[in-house]
């Protein structure tokens, strides 16, 4: 619930932040002059691995974040329940 929360109030100013960003480097990527290969070519590169991170990072970042948790906590009431014997103490075996 808190994730879900946290993006929606997160989504406008990250994506404000990373379209901010990409529009910088928009100059790079329609350089003419000396050296303007070399300028177009970082600047495609830039240009479009922020636009895909950025449209794959907003949605991703928060699912991963409530799998872990999830995960983590499952880990941590499973090692609690389970008693001295069942834990694989030196001397025992598991039935």
């Amino acid at each position: 619930e808190a994730a879900v929360e946290a993006t929606r109030r997160r989504f406008r100013p990250i994506v404000m932040t990373s379209f901010a960003f990409i529009l910088g480097v928009v100059p790079l990527m329609v350089a003419s002059g000396a050296g303007a290969a070399s300028q177009q070519a970082i600047g495609t590169v830039v240009f479009g691995g922020m636009m895909a991170s950025t449209f794959l990072a907003i949605p991703f970042v928060p699912v991963f974040y409530v799998l872990l948790e999830r995960t983590s906590e499952r880990l941590r009431r499973r090692k609690g329940s389970e008693s001295p014997v069942s834990a694989g103490e030196p001397g025992t075996t598991r039935p």
